[in-house]
């Protein structure tokens, strides 16, 4: 699974946990009405191994439903005595969950979590990079020279923390760009790398096209500009996947 996938598991969840299938009841057809073809939905009773996060702890014991493909047969996939990650939220009772999704519970593995549990650590740090909810306003200056000038690109977070993305353009030059976590635009600022937490902040919360109400460039050619700027900034970061 890849590390957007991880991340956006791992940053909705109120519980991560991997737990050993003690039992499993498949549900008939006419009390899961809702379940995608050629799936079936099983109830589970689960023992706890490990918790990754989850405030309060959980009790030894938990039950869940979850969602499975069919296995070749057509049969209801065995995983009694199996373990798996859990990536979930609380239900009405201490013991109850609420898995994210069908791919919200993992076959676990020793690698897969210890890759969610750095993950997690990533985002859940004080100096975690904040969500990115939107572009607050966008602008382009141009230099003194033919294909010159600096593309700035502010960004809104839930709790107003700082976090812009500037582009440089210099002639016969590939615009260079960087983001910054600070109200000071930084100079040592630089782009990140893919499969880091401010990367998937990136890629995942910016909005696929900066919308005409935030750009106040001087005149249409800079907004433009602008523009370009930032799909070229999306374009270096890929998708959220």
């Amino acid at each position: 699974m890849s590390y957007a996938k991880l991340a956006q598991l791992s940053d909705n969840s109120d519980i991560i946990a991997s737990a050993r299938v003690k039992r499993a009841i498949t549900l008939p057809p006419e009390r899961a009405p809702n379940v995608a073809i050629g799936n079936v939905r099983i109830y589970v009773e689960a023992e706890i191994l490990g918790l990754i996060r989850g405030q309060g702890g959980l009790p030894e014991s938990i039950r869940y439903l979850v969602d499975m493909p069919l296995d070749a047969r057509g049969k209801a996939p065995k995983i009694k005595k199996k373990s798996f990650l859990l990536f979930a939220r609380r239900g009405g009772s201490p013991a109850e969950l609420q898995l994210l999704g069908p791919d919200a519970q993992q076959p676990w593995s020793q690698t897969l979590n210890d890759r969610v549990r750095a993950i997690t650590q990533q985002l859940l740090a004080a100096d975690a990079p904040p969500v990115i909810t939107g572009v607050k306003e966008a602008f382009h200056v141009p230099g003194n020279l033919q294909g010159e000038g600096e593309t700035q690109i502010f960004l809104n977070t839930p709790n107003g923390d700082p976090v812009s993305i500037s582009i440089l353009r210099r002639p016969r030059q590939t615009p260079v760009w960087a983001v910054s976590l600070s109200e000071i635009v930084d100079a040592s600022a630089t782009r990140p790398r893919r499969d880091t937490p401010l990367w998937y902040r990136l890629a995942c919360g910016l909005p696929r096209e900066i919308p005409d109400d935030v750009l106040f460039s001087a005149d249409n050619r800079a907004n433009m500009i602008a523009r370009e700027d930032y799909s070229l900034v999306l374009r270096d970061l890929g998708p959220c996947e």
